[in-house]
C-alpha cells in the first residue's frame, strides 16, 4: 500500500544566480559568505555551495534558496518553477 504527501506549505527566500556582479554580491549578501565562481572552463561557469549534504554547484539560470533551517541549496529552474511561486 502507498502512502501519499502533501509538501507542507512555507514561505522560502531565493536569488538566482547570473553570471554577474549584480547576481554575485545578492547572492553574497543573501548568504552572509564570500562567494565564488569557478571559471575554469569560462562558458560553463559554476557557483560552489556548501549544503548539509556537502558541496553542490550551480550553474547561471539557477536558483540558491535558504532552506527553512538556514541552509543554502541549488535548485534548477524548471524545479524551482514547478515548487514555488511568488508571494
Amino acid at each position: 500500500m502507498k502512502n501519499q504527501y502533501r509538501k507542507k506549505p512555507v514561505v522560502i527566500e531565493a536569488v538566482k544566480f547570473e553570471d554577474t556582479a549584480e547576481s554575485l554580491a545578492a547572492i553574497s549578501d543573501f548568504s552572509d559568505k564570500d562567494i565564488s565562481v569557478n571559471y575554469n572552463e569560462p562558458e560553463h561557469p559554476y557557483l560552489k555551495i556548501h549544503t548539509l549534504e556537502g558541496v553542490m554547484t550551480a550553474s547561471p539560470g539557477d536558483w540558491i534558496i535558504k532552506g527553512v533551517k538556514g541552509e543554502f541549496y541549488p535548485c534548477k529552474p524548471d524545479i524551482f518553477e514547478a515548487t514555488y511561486e511568488p508571494v
